[in-house]
Formats: structure tokens, sequence, C-alpha cells
């Protein structure tokens, strides 16, 4: 959101609660299986901003289309339960009711599931973190959360909220945006403006970031960020941990133009969207690109601490920016951001509107299915021009931008430094011209058109004909980048890494915590000390990705760490594996060598009342060895039917039975002796039981 529109709660949890809510997550989970990667040597830092589509639709394209076309991350709408009315506006978003993953764009389990299908592509997922206030507007949220005050909420008290000692106008709004402290401690627009300042405030937001990141979340663009003093933010980042690849999660901050607080006053907690950026393109593409020679010295923000756009949610709509309404000129201002080096780059790809506060498509407020082919959204992120650029985008990596030339007010042409050449005309009619390109001779496939034509340069020079509203983009595939060659902004893998995911079958006792340490430096170097720290959100399969080097071997464990930092190694052999230029999926089970594993999902029929679970226990180790602490929880997604897949030894006999927990933990065997049953060689078994 911005500082000149409407856009609503948390309930206060401990840092263990919210453990246990990772763990509770709903579903049985499938044995992982190998997965179709993405060459994540070509990944480049290009966000796709697929504003406001559902988990399912994110999960799809990042597997069909950010993934193959190499785009480094995806941002996505505010997971938090948000404010639901009739007439279902976007905005209402905006409005937090509680911070639970349960959203008009799917449950926790679907939230988990789209940043689980991404990372397998090799694409980074940064949520929308609504965090300086609440709803402004009482009602009933898309999980059920009823809120009749605004200031009387699941998570919040009145206490937690800035007041008139803190706010000098009489309404508590902002009514001076050049007044800082009107700024950071008066309501937008009427939303509860949170006590950020107070350790209780931040603890609580970290918390909710945190549940997050428990479930692989890699980054957050921070929501009206002027709103929030940047001490206050930095002090939130500090009790954040770590993303499940071990890397400190990537911020960027939307801080919004106007007199007071600056950019710069926000570069220390990460880096900031460049709305003057966003400007720049609006006003060439709609004047003269000429003037596009003199971006860098125009007033946009460093390359070193922004992300750019050309547009986003608000901006399309209040004017302040061009829009997918303006047809070809907007989608040649995407190409051409992709092909300057500058900033990190974003593709927004959102639906069609008539009304700026219309709501996406859905059903009762809940955003149906992306369907790029229907003409109510406009998938920028897919389109043949934009892949296109992607592929050159990140082929060029850090070249310089070389041999600018201007042909007139409407064509324009540069280089990168030998590695590739791009050329546009912003004109409504084709123009051909001659440009010097600094590529070697040769003939290039002109990735706009997706290789329908192809270039051919001699003498260092091309004769180009270039489309109206139209551009030629050709690259050197053989290109190597050889100096600053690392991520820009949190983006992608650079040249030298693949991405390896790792998945491990591992029960564990409250409180302990799965990690995996290894023979190379982003393993930790075998100390445990520096273990990589997996994810909970599938559990008992453990996750994360790690960049690690290519065409490396190494050798790995995992470990177990209990609250106390005690550490426990798996008692198998050190498992080994070799990378490629390809990424790398690795499953595992706790101290059952890879050729030994099988599953059998346990499937039991059983009643119980609100608040008591069912858990299967028995002989193995996969099973708690009998201890009910270290049962395996069952998913009630079916209820009355209870299910888990278990990894377990192929050819073994072992026993098991069922136990119920209610919410006092509690304990109540099924009656009977112990079931029975025994694998063989291959895979994929099956118990039907009925709670005795």
């Amino acid at each position: 959101m911005t500082g000149h529109r409407p856009p609503g709660v948390f309930r206060r949890r401990t840092a263990s609660a919210v453990a246990a809510g990772a763990l509770a997550l709903a579903g049985a989970v499938a044995l992982p299986a190998a997965s179709a990667h993405a060459d994540t040597t070509a990944k480049g830092d290009v966000i796709a901003n697929l504003w406001e589509w559902n988990w399912n639709s994110i999960a799809s394209e990042c597997t069909n289309v950010l993934g193959p076309a190499g785009y480094g991350a995806v941002q996505v709408a505010p997971p938090a339960e948000s404010l639901k009315q009739s007439s279902y506006y976007w905005w209402d978003v905006y409005q937090p009711y509680s911070y639970d993953l349960d959203s008009r764009f799917g449950d926790k389990a679907q939230f988990a599931a789209m940043i689980t299908a991404c990372h397998r592509a090799g694409v980074k997922v940064y949520t929308d973190a609504v965090i300086n206030h609440t709803a402004a507007q009482t009602g009933t949220g898309y999980h059920g959360t009823t809120i009749t005050s605004k200031y009387d909420t699941p998570e919040w008290n009145r206490a937690d909220y800035h007041d008139s000692s803190d706010c000098p106008t009489s309404d508590l709004t902002i009514q001076d945006y050049g007044n800082l402290t009107q700024v950071q401690n008066c309501e937008l627009l009427g939303l509860p403006d949170l006590r950020t300042g107070s350790d209780t405030v931040r603890a609580g937001l970290a918390d909710y970031l945190n549940s997050q990141l428990a479930l692989g979340v890699d980054g957050f663009r921070v929501d009206a960020a002027k709103h929030i003093p940047e001490t206050d933010l930095a002090a939130i980042e500090a009790k954040l941990t770590n993303t499940t690849a071990g890397t400190a999660p990537y911020v960027f901050q939307e801080v919004y133009p106007g007199s007071t607080p600056q950019p710069a006053d926000y570069y220390a907690s990460g880096d900031v969207l460049d709305f003057t950026y966003a400007s720049r393109m609006k006003s060439a593409f709609q004047g003269n690109v000429s003037d596009l020679s003199s971006l860098a010295s125009s007033g946009i923000l460093p390359a070193a601490n922004s992300v750019s756009f050309v547009t986003n949610h608000d901006t399309e709509r209040n004017g302040l920016h061009m829009s997918y309404k303006d047809g070809g000129t907007y989608k040649l201002a995407n190409l051409f951001e992709l092909a300057y080096k500058w900033a990190t780059p974003t593709v927004y790809a959102s639906w069609e509107w008539t009304q700026s506060d219309q709501a996406p498509p859905n059903s009762s407020g809940f955003v149906t299915d992306t369907d790029c082919g229907s003409g109510t959204w406009y998938c920028l992120d897919r389109d043949t021009a934009v892949v296109g650029m992607v592929a050159w985008h990140n082929a060029v990596d850090s070249a310089a931008v070389t041999d600018w030339q201007t042909k007139s007010p409407d064509v324009i042409g540069f280089g990168r430094g030998g590695a590739g050449f791009f050329a546009l005309n912003n004109g409504s009619s084709p123009a051909t011209y001659t440009f010097t390109t600094g590529m070697a001779d040769g003939t290039y496939s002109n990735v706009v058109d997706g290789g329908a034509s192809t270039v051919t340069v001699s003498g260092g020079s091309a004769s180009l004909t270039l489309p109206a509203k139209g551009a030629v983009a050709f690259y050197d595939a053989s290109y190597t980048c050889t100096v600053g060659c690392g991520d820009a902004g949190g983006g992608g893998s650079s040249g030298s890494t693949v991405s390896a995911t790792f998945d491990e079958y591992a029960p564990t006792t409250s409180g302990t915590d799965v990690y995996v340490v290894g023979s190379i430096p982003a393993l930790g170097g075998w100390d445990t000390a520096k273990a990589v720290k997996l994810s909970s959100a599938g559990y008992p399969v453990w996750s994360g990705e790690v960049s690690v080097p290519v065409d490396t071997s190494f050798t790995f464990k995992y470990i177990k760490k209990d609250a106390s930092g005690n550490v426990t190694w798996e008692s198998n052999a050190n498992r080994s594996a070799t990378t490629t230029t390809s990424a790398l999926s690795l499953d595992d089970s706790w101290n059952v060598a890879d050729a030994d594993a099988t599953d059998v999902t346990f499937n039991e029929s059983a009643t119980t009342d609100w608040g008591t679970n069912v858990y299967v226990v028995g002989s193995l180790p996969s099973l708690g060895s009998w201890n009910t602490a270290d049962a395996i929880p069952l998913s009630s997604q079916s209820y009355p039917t209870w299910s888990r897949l278990v990894i377990v030894p192929k050819n073994t006999a072992f026993t098991y039975k069922y136990v119920k927990k209610d919410g006092s933990g509690n304990v109540t065997w099924e009656s009977g002796t112990n079931r029975s049953y025994t694998t063989g060689g291959s895979s994929g078994y099956t118990t039907n039981d009925t709670w005795k």
C-alpha cells in the first residue's frame, strides 16, 4: 500500500507456538520425489510480481513459467487473514485481521505447497509484509476472525497502538505528510498504527514473519515502510531467523514519495522500491525515449540500494505510473528495464480492471485461479518478449552499458560490453537503422520474438528493422561473467553455484530441529555450529535449499539439535552427492540409507473429540521406537480417516499401534494387541486400519 489510499490482526504468540503451528500443517506428507528443476546456473535477480494471484496459480507459474524462464524470485500478496467485505476490494488484503496464514489466496497448506513448488523450480519467494498497521474496518475476515473494535483484536490491545500521547492530531490520522511525527506515529487513513517502538510489538511482528520463514519464505517487501521509523524496522529484522537456506531474509521496502522521510533513510534496513525510476519510465515512454541516455543521473536511487519497477498495484491505478492500458508502450518499458544495467528489476503481472477498487477475479472474495487466456488477467511475466529478455538479462549478467546510440527521439540502442545488444522503437511505424553493436561477427537469435528472426553482425555492426512499439535483442551465449557476478539485490544464484534441495524424513521431539552439515563451506565444512537449519513446514519431512558449487562432489549428513544445543548425528555412513550445472534434489530419511528406504501410508479411521489428534507409534525409529513423545502425527484432512506417509526400511517386519493425544498431552492407546506389517523391496505400501 502507499501513504495515499485506503488499504486487518495477530494473536500474540510465543515462538514455540509459531513452531508448533508449522508442525501442525494439515495434509498428508508425500514421499519426496525428484522434481524437474530449472538450470539455476542461469538464474538472475529478476522478480516476478504476481500481484494477488492465488497460491495454487503461483505454484503452477513457478513450475511452468518462472523457473524455466530464469526468474530469480516471485513477489506475492500479503499471506495474512484480512478483512472480507461484500465488495471484495483489492485493498482488503492491506487490512490484516489475523496473522494466521489463511487468506483469500488460499490456506496455510496451499501457501506452503506454493513455496515448495517455487523452490523446486529454482525461484525464491518474497511476501508482502503488512506490519505498520491493522484493520480500520470491523467485520469478519477470510478465516472467520471477527473484529468489533479496531483497537480490540485477537493479537493486540490498545496499548500496542500509537495514541494521543504519540500523535498530535485530534482524530489520530495523518493530516500533514510533511510532518515526520504524524507520518510515523499517526494513523494512515484511519488504520490503527502499531507502536513499533515497543519490544512487545516488535517481537509479535517478528513472530509473524518468522512463521513464514519457517515455511521457506526467502524475504519480504515491507508495506508502508515510511510510516515505520527505520530504527524500529531494524529492531524487528534483528529478531528474524534465517531462511531455510541458512541466509538472512532479503528485505525491500515501500517508501512512497514525499518530503519526509526519504528513501536513503531506510538503506540500512534493506533495499528500497524506486518510485522515481518508474516515473522516469513513464516520462520517457510517453515522451522521448532518447531522454533515457541520462537515466543514471536523473535522480533515480542508487542501484545498490534499490529495486526498480515500471508500475505497481497503487501507481497503475492512481496514474502516477504506466499500466497495461498503455499497450505496447508499457511492454516496451519493461523490456528496457530488463535490458538496462541498474537495480534489481521487477515484472508486474495482475488482472485487468475498469475501476480502481475492483477486486481480482474471485468466488465470494476468494481469488480464483489465474487464467491468462481469459482476458481478465494480464500475464506480462509470460509474454514471449519478456521471457526472452529475462534470458537476455541473465546472460549479459553484470556487463556494463556500452555503445549507446540515439537514432531519433523514438529509437535508441545500446550494448552490454559485447555480451548482448538491445534496441527499441517507441514510434508508431517501423524504423530501420544500422547500429554499432560491440558484438562478435555472427548470426544471433532475436529473443524478443522468441527466435523467430535472426540478426547478422558484420564488422561489429548490424542493420536492424525495429517494429513499431517493438524491440530487437540478441546475446552471445558463450559469454561468461568474470567480474561482479554475484547476486544483485537478493536475487538468484551466481554462475558458479547451483541449488541443492535437501528433504530429510526425521521425526523429532518438541524443541528439536534438524540440520544438514557437510564437507563444503556452504554446508558448514562439518562444523555443526554452521550447519544449515531445515524447515519443519512439511513435518516429518524437513527441507531446505542451499546454493552449492557446480561440478563438485561433497559428503554430508543430517543432525538434530535440541533446545539446549545438544547435537545428535544420524548413525549411517556419510552421504555423498555430486553437482552438475542443473539443480539437485536429495531425498533422505534419518538413519536410513537411500537404497534401503521405502514408504508406508498409515490410514486409521478414528473419531475424536475437538482438540484430540491421532498418532502412529511403533517398533522402528521412524515410528518413534514406541516412545509416544516421538509418535508420528496423522493428518485429519480426510476425517474421520487420519493419514500420514512414513519412510521406513525395505524388507523389514515391524509392529505398531495408534494413540490419541488430547490438548493437554494425555495419551490414550487403542485396545488389543500390537499391529504388525512387513515391507517388501518396492514402494507405495498402505495400511487401512480402524481404531480398536
